[in-house]
C-alpha cells in the first residue's frame, strides 16, 4: 500500500498501517514539510471532567453552519481523547499545568479544550515527533517525490505514478491513503507553505473520485500583514487580545456579541470590511495588555516572527489581514476515509469527511487528521461499501453535481491558450473567489481560467505539475461557488447574502467521463 503525504495525517496513517502492512510513503518535499509543521493553535479534544463530548459536538456543528455530517462530527469529538493518548505514545509532549494537560480557549469553543505543545509550536512539535518515528520505523520512504497519477482499473486502485529526480516511477499497490493536504497556494495571501498546491485532490478528481464542499475555503482572520503572511494564532484572541481599526477603536463588538471570539468567517469578513473602510490598510491586533513575559512564554514563535519584522507586540499593536488558511472541501469520503474508488482513502485536509461543514471550528483540523487516519487504517482489507461515500447524503435530497472535463480544463499546447501564470491565478482567486463573491465575478473568473492551459511532461519540474493542480482546483472551487446561491459559513455571496435552508447539502464536483 502507499501513503501520499507527510503531515500529521500521512505520518500517523503510515505508522499505524506499517504494523500489519508493507507501506510506501511518498512525500513531495522533506518529511514534515506540511501545514502540520506550521500549526500554532493546537488540538481540540475533550480531556477534562468540566467539558463534554456533547458540548464539543454542539460547538463543531454551530461553526459548521448547518452542513456538518453528524456521524462524522460524533466520531471526531468522541474519539478525541483516545487519539491524544496515541499521539502522546508516539512522542508528542503537550504542555502541562499543575500536573495536568494545559487547556486553552479559542473562538467559538464553549470550553477551554485546546491542547498545545511548546506554547504556539504545537504543529512543529507534533511533526518532529512523527518524523522521528517514521524515520525509525518505516523502510520505504520516498522524499521529494511528486504524485502524478492514481492508476485505476474497473473502479479500483491498481497503482500510483510519481515523479522524482530519476523521472516517472510506477508502483503497483491496491490501497492508497491520500494525505497530501490542502491548496492554500490557490490564493495570493495564505498562511500555508509553498507545498500546498492540492496535488492529491487534483489527482483524485482525474482518477474519478468525487469532490465535495470545495467552495468552502476558510480565511484565517489574523495573518501578520507582511510578506509571507505569518499566522497569528486564534489563541492570541482567546487569551484576550483585541482587534482595533486605525483610529484605535474596537469594532468586533458591534458585529457579533462574541466579539473577537466569533467564528472565523465572521471575524475575517469584519476585518475585510474595516480594511476597505480605511482605504485598504490592515487593522491592528492589540495584545499589549497581556504583557511581555506572558507573550514570550505563551507565543514564542509569534514573538520571534514579530521581532524579525521589527515589531514589538508587547508594546504596540501589530498589523493583521485575513489569509487563506484551511479548506473544508476536498475528496469526498465516508466516516472511515473511503472514497467512491475502491482502495482509495483520503484523510486530513485533502479529504472532505463532512466533520467541518461550511466552516471549521478552530483546532479541529489536527484532531480530524488523527481520528480519521486511525479509522481509515482500521478498515484496510475489509469489503468496500458499494455506496461509499454517497450514503451520507441520501437523506439530504437531490445533489448538485458539476462535471469537469480534463481536456477542457488543462488543454493541449495547440489549443491557442496561454500557459497559466501562477501569480495571476492566485491574484484572480484572491480578488474574485475569496472572502466575498458575486455571480458576476465568478463568471469572469471562469472565463479567465478557461483562457489558460497547463503543461505536464514526464521529466519537467514539479512546478509544472503544481500549476496544473492549481488550475484544476481553481476551476472546481469557482464552479462550485457559482452554483451555491446563498451565503453559508466560509462561502459568502454579496448577491445572495442569506442562508437558504434547502441548500444545506453538498455540491459535488467530478470528472466528466470521456
Amino acid at each position: 500500500m502507499a501513503v501520499v503525504g507527510s503531515g500529521i495525517a500521512g505520518l500517523v496513517a503510515a505508522l499505524e498501517a506499517a504494523k500489519e502492512h508493507e507501506v510506501l510513503l511518498i512525500s513531495k518535499a522533506d518529511l514534515g514539510e506540511s501545514n502540520t509543521h506550521y500549526a500554532q493553535g493546537g488540538v481540540a479534544a475533550v480531556t477534562s471532567d468540566d467539558d463534554s463530548v456533547a458540548s464539543h459536538i454542539a460547538d463543531t456543528e454551530a461553526a459548521g453552519a448547518g452542513l456538518c455530517w453528524p456521524e462524522a462530527v460524533e466520531a471526531l469529538c468522541a474519539e478525541g481523547a483516545t487519539r491524544i493518548s496515541d499521539l502522546i505514545a508516539l512522542g508528542v509532549h503537550f504542555d502541562e499545568e499543575n500536573g495536568h494537560l494545559a487547556r486553552g480557549l479559542e473562538a467559538a469553543h464553549s470550553h477551554a479544550r485546546v491542547l498545545h505543545s511548546g506554547g504556539d509550536a504545537t504543529g512543529a512539535d507534533i511533526s518532529r515527533a512523527l518524523v522521528a518515528a517514521a524515520r525509525s520505523r518505516l523502510h520505504a520512504v520516498h522524499e521529494n517525490a511528486f504524485l502524478t497519477k492514481i492508476v485505476t482499473e474497473a473502479g479500483r486502485v491498481t497503482g500510483i505514478r510519481y515523479l522524482n529526480a530519476s523521472g516517472q516511477q510506477h508502483a503497483e499497490v491496491d490501497t492508497v491513503i491520500l494525505a497530501s493536504g490542502g491548496a492554500g497556494q490557490l490564493y495570493r495571501h495564505t498562511t500555508n507553505p509553498s507545498v500546498t498546491t492540492g496535488d492529491g485532490v487534483a489527482a483524485a478528481l482525474w482518477a474519478g473520485a468525487w469532490l465535495a464542499d470545495v467552495e468552502f475555503y476558510q480565511f484565517h482572520p489574523t495573518a501578520l500583514a507582511v510578506p509571507g503572511s505569518f499566522l497569528i494564532s486564534e489563541a492570541v484572541r482567546g487569551e484576550g487580545a483585541t482587534l482595533i481599526n486605525e483610529r484605535g477603536e474596537r469594532f468586533m463588538q458591534r458585529i457579533d456579541p462574541r466579539a473577537e471570539l466569533a467564528p472565523r468567517d465572521v471575524v475575517a469578513r469584519a476585518i475585510q470590511a474595516e480594511m476597505i473602510a480605511q482605504g485598504g490598510q490592515p487593522v491592528l491586533l492589540d495584545a499589549t495588555d497581556l504583557g511581555a513575559a506572558f507573550l514570550a512564554e505563551r507565543f514564542p514563535s509569534i514573538s520571534a516572527a514579530c521581532r524579525t519584522y521589527g515589531l514589538d507586540w508587547s508594546r504596540e499593536p501589530i498589523p493583521v489581514t485575513p489569509a487563506a488558511h484551511y479548506w473544508m472541501g476536498g475528496v469526498a469520503t465516508d466516516v472511515w476515509g473511503r472514497t467512491n474508488i475502491e482502495g482509495l482513502y483520503a484523510v486530513g485536509e485533502v479529504a472532505c469527511t463532512g466533520a467541518h461543514g461550511a466552516n471549521r471550528l478552530a483546532s479541529n483540523s489536527l484532531l480530524e487528521s488523527l481520528v480519521f487516519s486511525f479509522r481509515a487504517v482500521s478498515t484496510i482489507g475489509q469489503a468496500w461499501p458499494v455506496d461509499a461515500p454517497a450514503a451520507r447524503w441520501k437523506a439530504s435530497g437531490p445533489l448538485d453535481v458539476i462535471e469537469l472535463d480534463k481536456k477542457e480544463v488543462l488543454a493541449k499546447a495547440d489549443s491557442g491558450r496561454q500557459v497559466v501564470d501562477r501569480v495571476e491565478l492566485q491574484t484572480l482567486m484572491w480578488d474574485d473567489v475569496g472572502l466575498a463573491r458575486t455571480g458576476e465575478r465568478l463568471e469572469k473568473t471562469q472565463s479567465r481560467l478557461s483562457s489558460w492551459r497547463a503543461t505536464q511532461k514526464k521529466h519537467r519540474l514539479f512546478p509544472d505539475w503544481e500549476d496544473a493542480s492549481l488550475l484544476t482546483l481553481a476551476h472546481a472551487v469557482t464552479v462550485a461557488a457559482a452554483s451555491r446561491h446563498e451565503s453559508r459559513g466560509a462561502h459568502y455571496r454579496l448577491d445572495y447574502p442569506r442562508t437558504v435552508a434547502d441548500m444545506a447539502r453538498p455540491v459535488i464536483v467530478k470528472r466528466r467521463k470521456s
